[in-house]
């Protein structure tokens, strides 16, 4: 598919994971591409690597400011893919107020940042899309994700009233919903379990699949969302999380 040829695109925590996935489809799909990380130094071609820190509005306007220069399109973004974030697990006695200040400012303020960066070089597209990603938090309580849920709450929300004020000006806004994805924060999770293989196992059984949800999967959704082909779509949520949302299996027959 070439459906990104010709557009430019941003996609903010895109060094690994799921962010590193889309930055790399969209490439793959014709986007001249670039990467806003705190630590870039990964990124390679055709990807342009760029250091950022979403929690700080100058570098993060630095940085836009730096991608639009670079990938040559006269000031013009089409695509913000607003990636970036940061885990956190315990219910709602298991964190302080400065970790909750400092989720939150990652995970919701940051991409208030990078949009609020972004926004002047969309208003120059005719293309724009900008695509958040949430999470199965956002829709589903799950267990020792007090803090992360209220994050992913806040971004749905967000998406919400950003499709609605940018509507107007052609800009389209809708988010990702990832189940629990196999990603390297999953993976230092695991890590750091007393039995990863039950642990891993665990995540894997609370799931319809039966398995966790690749970082290629969740990307093909983002790229769907963000395509000019999908210019009737905003203010969406879309569900990549092999089922959990909506589905309720019965227990397999003994």
């Amino acid at each position: 598919m070439n459906d990104f040829e010709g557009l430019t695109a941003l996609v903010t925590g895109g060094a690994s994971g799921i962010g590193r996935a889309t930055a790399e489809l969209l490439a793959a799909r014709g986007a001249r591409v670039a990467v806003l990380d705190l630590d870039p130094s990964t990124v390679g071609g055709p990807l342009i690597g760029l250091r950022a820190d979403v929690t700080d509005d100058a570098s993060v306007r630095a940085a836009v400011d730096a991608a639009a220069a670079q990938l040559g399109a006269d000031g013009v973004l089409d695509v913000l893919v607003n990636n970036a974030g940061i885990g956190a697990q315990g219910t709602v006695e298991d964190n302080t107020d400065d970790e909750w200040h400092r989720v939150f400012d990652v995970n919701v303020v940051g991409m208030v940042r990078t949009a609020r960066a972004t926004l002047p070089h969309l208003r120059r597209s005719r293309h724009a899309a900008i695509v958040n990603t949430c999470s199965i938090a956002a829709t589903a309580g799950l267990p020792q994700r007090a803090l992360y849920g209220a994050t992913k709450g806040a971004v749905l929300s967000l998406t919400l009233a950003m499709a609605a004020d940018h509507l107007s000006e052609g800009i389209r806004v809708n988010c990702v919903n990832p189940g629990t994805a196999d990603t390297p924060w999953i993976g230092r999770l695991l890590d750091s379990a007393a039995d990863p293989a039950a642990e891993r196992a665990a995540l894997e059984a609370r799931q319809p699949t039966g398995r966790l949800v690749s970082a290629a999967e969740v990307a093909g959704a983002i790229a769907y969302l963000a395509s000019p082909l999908s210019g009737a779509t905003t203010g969406t949520s879309l569900a990549v999380d092999g089922g959990m949302q909506g589905l309720r299996l019965r227990p397999a027959a003994r």
